[in-house]
């Protein structure tokens, strides 16, 4: 996960301030050495590390902090506050101008995901009510273009292409067509080559000149680190961009690039990608992602995924069923399903504050596997066996357990787990009860 090993140093650091009472300048200076060397190590720009680290330390030896009651939580803030500052201080939206069709334009060196990144930003465009174009603009990849058509058959959006044109040529077609087809957006997919050359940036910037775009984004791969950073001041200096993505931010990657980029480029990072599925980038909140990397968790952005993952009738259908008693296996396979739409359950998890911590101290391996099999199981029952799981006996267990290629013992397990959940659920549904009796609002169940 990246910034596990940042995430760690620091929380480290903050531990030790926490623990003493008061705290001197020798102890801000020695906790200042620690960040520093923690932010080094994540692959941060020197420059930045340096510029950072000197305005947490001229904030928390004021008189303020040092003669605190919580001294240790005081210079947690401060450092919350910079690294937001430091990766933009607020979520920076797509600037589109009321034209029909606003333009984007997508550069990037070939391997960052630009291509898969475009077909993203289309989908995620769509369920903020528009009608993206995608434009196959790489010529010279041999499979860019059909790609991108995948892609765009994947996520329900077309794809615009001509075979033997140049790329000006293509992207000024792409734009007549949008306005004829009533597509109020066109991402242009531009090529990219496998290091920056004055031939790629002459042609990015032909493109540039004639069709004038709203957004130029690069799309950037997080796991080259600070060559991410060097990356996106060169394209910065030829195109003037107006924002970055950063791919493989869910990678086993150091974090350097997302804090480094908006203080040496100037330019702010708008997305993220966060995993391999069309659906899995993400808006960047500085904010947010500084609460992730010192240990603070996540809440908003989880519960944004429970909404936009989660259907609110079938959430009331479920509690009425808990309510009621009437909760089954097919419901559970079902409650399932909904938490894995959300995410890989590892993400989820840390998005809680603390757990991401008490997980891994408690050496505890979210394995997704472990879902799969228990799907398989309900799947190889019967409609009337999910119902009424108290009718399984032997014999139906051996064939369940055949069915689903696992073990009687492993159905053994299910059917308790699935006994335990649904007590567990009348508890909170009795308690809710009361709580409505006295006036109080009833528990509400999120899934």
């Amino acid at each position: 996960m990246a910034f596990e090993g940042l995430s760690d140093r620091l929380q480290g650091v903050f531990k030790k301030l926490r623990g003493k009472g008061k705290i001197s300048e020798e102890d801000v200076k020695a906790a200042m050495r620690e960040i520093r060397l923690a932010l080094l190590e994540a692959d941060v720009n020197f420059k930045v590390v340096k510029d950072f680290v000197g305005r947490v330390r001229e904030r928390a030896v004021g008189q303020e902090v040092l003669q605190s009651l919580t001294p240790g939580q005081q210079i947690v803030k401060i450092v919350y506050d910079e690294m937001t500052a430091l990766m933009g201080g607020a979520e920076s939206k797509l600037n589109l101008s009321s034209r029909h069709p606003a333009v984007l334009m997508a550069v990037g060196l070939q391997g960052a995901g630009k291509t898969t990144t475009v077909a993203k930003l289309g989908k995620t465009l769509v369920k903020q009510g528009r009608r993206p174009l995608l434009v196959a603009c790489d010529v010279y990849r041999p499979a860019a273009i059909k790609q991108l058509q995948v892609l765009g058959e994947q996520t329900g959006i077309p794809v615009y292409h001509q075979d033997k044109a140049l790329p000006l040529d293509i992207a000024r077609a792409s734009i007549e067509y949008a306005r004829l087809h009533n597509r109020d957006i066109v991402i242009l997919d531009t090529a990219g080559r496998l290091h920056i050359n004055e031939e790629m940036m002459n042609e990015l910037k032909a493109v540039q000149e004639a069709i004038k775009p709203d957004e130029i984004m690069l799309v950037v791969d997080a796991m080259t680190g600070q060559d991410a950073v060097n990356v996106a001041e060169h394209f910065n200096a030829q195109l003037r961009l107006t924002g970055v993505i950063l791919t493989k931010l869910d990678g086993d990657t150091r974090g350097g690039a997302a804090l480094s980029v908006k203080a040496v480029t100037g330019c702010p990072i708008k997305f993220v990608g966060m995993g391999e599925k069309l659906d899995a980038l993400e808006t960047f909140h500085p904010d947010r992602m500084a609460s992730r990397i010192l240990g603070m968790g996540d809440v908003l952005s989880l519960v944004e995924k429970a909404q936009a993952s989660i259907d609110r009738e079938k959430a009331l259908e479920m509690e009425r069923k808990i309510r009621q008693q009437e909760f089954t296996l097919e419901d559970f396979k079902e409650q399932m399903q909904q938490v894995k739409s959300m995410g890989p359950l590892e993400e989820l998890l840390n998005m809680i504050p603390g757990m991401g911590k008490q997980l891994k101290n408690m050496q505890i391996n979210v394995d997704e596997r472990e879902i799969a099999h228990i799907e398989a199981i309900i799947n190889s029952m019967t409609p009337e066996e999910r119902r009424n799981p108290e009718i399984l006996n032997g014999s139906r267990k051996k064939r369940i357990a055949r069915g689903s290629g696992t073990r009687v013992q492993d159905v053994n397990r299910l059917v308790k787990q699935f006994e335990e959940s649904r007590k567990l659920m009348k508890q909170f549904s009795d308690m809710g009860k009361k709580a409505k009796k006295g006036g109080l609002s009833p528990f509400r169940f999120p899934f």
